[in-house]
């Protein structure tokens, strides 16, 4: 491994650039041919956390290898595994919550008994989930030092909870979680005292009795697990017995430890405290939920827990399309959401679906447009995914009798493509697919490279995408002077928006902001109910993308050069002129001391500055 490592640096010192991934290929693979015996000596993915450990553990070793810091910035880049991770400008941590019983029963959404509702076992993010006990200390920690082994910064964390609806489980349990996030953040860089505290987990989980290991989680589900399928039994009354109340004797682990998954509130902001200056720092908190779960109530508590994005299960527009699929929420209800979520400043994430029962690809097209479209919605983000058909859920029945098909792949190509051209510039589609095992899914979709597919596809078609993750400068590099600052104006029903954005000439995206101006009507119609006062208007988000960089280095590409700061100012002059007299932000526990530097003071769930 050292030998191979010499000769990549070798080559690093000779290009003064990182190694492309064919030419990092040639170097492993003729040090491979060197060493005897039928087994690969080398693998790319074992090369940097060999590089880590010995720089960690054996510095003088390390030390002969004299490896600047200019050289190790390159090694790194050269060795990193799937840089794209990154590139959106900050390291993404996904956790999920425990099992908990659902207020809802949607015809497609997965039964599977050992995971929270709609989630699957298999999938990679619930695999490392049960491995830890569902416990967010343990999946932070571990989440993190993989992505360091990958040779990704981790200085700034965007935590994503999922687990269907947030509020669906005990306040108590809702304080614990965020309280255990930030620990894990505030821990991570003293190895030591994240191994001392892992261990007392682990002990305290085995000791009461409940397995984390695939084989035995199998066996301890099986049978609970076949009468759901069978629908001898529901998912929300088998989830109840087996983690919310333990009447199961081999279930009483999870009762028990619900005892000690609690804490208050100072608790936890004496940890959010800690972290506005920790190592890892929490710059953006995401959570799942309903519409109908949305109230003002709510949305204050998620800001005293340190949330900045909200994930909504949308799924449809079309009332038709709701009912036959037993989804239980209306259009009107998912406007009240998507209104509240705006005024208190949350960032929006819609979850949208195509193939749904009832539905065909014009009609989709259609629901996906008045989404992206109509003043009441417009969403900042979206997950746009197939429906698969899952065993065990209402919809098996209705392929069966033949009342429901999956579409072919270039029905659902060609409506996914569409959907893009649409979307506006001031909306990211992230996801276009769920991480489904290929054999959980019993017909429709399954590549995993379904986006892929449909980028070729707007290749063919030659027409301009506006979309932003389509647009992101990710890897690539512009001179400031080589930007330019534009500006997006919309209309919804209870804000008037601004979407900023720095673009090169191609439109390349290297950073934006979201400026809401609430409408004073609205305000003032609910304002015994909201966080804000007339008057006020509320940066909503600032992203500036590029790799991440350590805090208080100089990153690459668009970060680190001032660009946020522009944005801001800018910001604060459009609201001035449009006549508020102060602006919010609804910032991060970690990016907190940024905006106090930018003249923002704190102000109860928000920082503000007067204009």
């Amino acid at each position: 491994m050292e030998k191979t490592l010499q000769n990549i640096l070798g080559e690093i010192r000779r290009t003064n650039a990182p190694l492309s991934p064919d030419a990092l290929d040639r170097i492993i693979r003729a040090r491979n041919r060197e060493v005897a015996g039928p087994v690969r000596y080398v693998a790319k993915k074992k090369l940097l956390p060999f590089y880590q450990e010995a720089k960690e553990h054996r510095p003088e070793q390390w030390r002969t290898w004299s490896v600047s810091p200019t050289e190790e910035a390159l090694l790194v880049r050269t060795l990193q595994v799937k840089p794209r991770r990154t590139a959106s400008g900050v390291a993404t941590v996904t956790v999920l919550t425990k099992p908990w019983p659902c207020s809802s029963a949607c015809l497609y959404c997965p039964n599977d008994v050992r995971m929270p509702k709609s989630y699957l076992h298999d999938e990679p993010a619930c695999q490392r989930a049960e491995r830890n006990w569902f416990d967010p200390y343990l999946q932070v920690t571990a989440r993190l030092r993989t992505l360091h082994q990958m040779g990704h910064v981790t200085d700034k964390v965007e935590l994503i909870v999922l687990g269907g609806t947030w509020s669906d489980y005990p306040e108590a349990y809702q304080i614990w979680y965020m309280h255990e996030l930030f620990r894990a953040l505030n821990d991570t860089g003293c190895e030591t005292a994240v191994e001392r505290e892992s261990e007392t987990r682990r002990k305290q989980y085995r000791d009461a009795g409940i397995a984390c290991e695939r084989d035995d989680l199998a066996n301890w589900a099986a049978e609970a697990q076949a009468r759901v399928t069978a629908g001898d039994a529901s998912y929300n009354e088998t989830v109840r017995s087996l983690y919310a109340c333990g009447t199961r004797a081999d279930s009483n682990g999870w009762a028990a430890a619900a005892q000690w998954q609690t804490a208050t509130f100072s608790q936890l902001e004496a940890l959010q405290r800690e972290n506005e200056s920790a190592e890892h720092r929490c710059v953006g908190l995401v959570v799942e939920t309903r519409p109908d779960a949305v109230t003002p109530k709510r949305l204050a508590t998620l800001r005293r827990l340190g949330c900045t994005k909200l994930q909504m299960g949308i799924q449809s527009l079309d009332e038709r399309i709701l009912a036959a699929n037993h989804r239980g929420i209306g259009v009107d209800r998912m406007q009240q959401a998507f209104e509240l979520a705006r005024i208190f400043g949350f960032k929006t994430h819609a979850h949208f679906m195509t193939n749904l029962l009832g539905a065909t690809p014009e009609s989709d097209a259609a629901d996906y447009r008045r989404m992206v479209e109509h003043p009441a919605f417009k969403p900042d983000e979206i997950k746009l995914y197939p429906c698969a058909l899952v065993d065990g859920t209402g919809l098996v029945a209705h392929w069966r009798d033949g009342s429901w098909r999956p579409y072919t792949e270039q029905e659902l190509v060609n409506l996914l493509a569409e959907d893009v051209l649409v979307t506006p510039p001031f909306t990211r589609i992230s996801r276009m697919i769920r991480d489904i095992s290929a054999h959980d899914i019993m017909t429709g979709n399954k590549k995993v490279n379904l986006r892929q597919l449909v980028d070729l596809e707007l290749a063919k078609r030659a027409q301009p995408v506006q979309e932003i993750r389509s647009r992101e400068i990710a890897f690539g590099a512009a001179a400031n002077d080589e930007l330019s600052l534009s500006e997006i104006a919309y209309e919804t029903t209870n804000t008037r928006e601004v979407f900023l954005q720095w673009t090169t000439p191609d439109n390349r995206i290297a950073g934006f902001l979201r400026l809401s101006m609430p409408n004073a009507d609205y305000v003032g119609a609910r304002v015994a109910d909201l966080p804000i006062d007339a008057g006020e208007a509320m940066i909503r988000e600032v992203h500036v993308y590029g790799r991440v960089a350590g805090l208080h280095q100089g990153g690459e590409n668009a970060q680190h050069r001032g660009l946020g700061r522009t944005l801001i100012e800018r910001a604060c002059d459009i609201a001035r002129e449009n006549g508020y007299t102060a602006i919010n932000v609804i910032s991060a526990i970690g990016t907190r001391g940024y905006y106090r530097k930018q003249g923002f003071t704190d102000n109860g769930l928000y920082q503000q500055r007067s204009l």
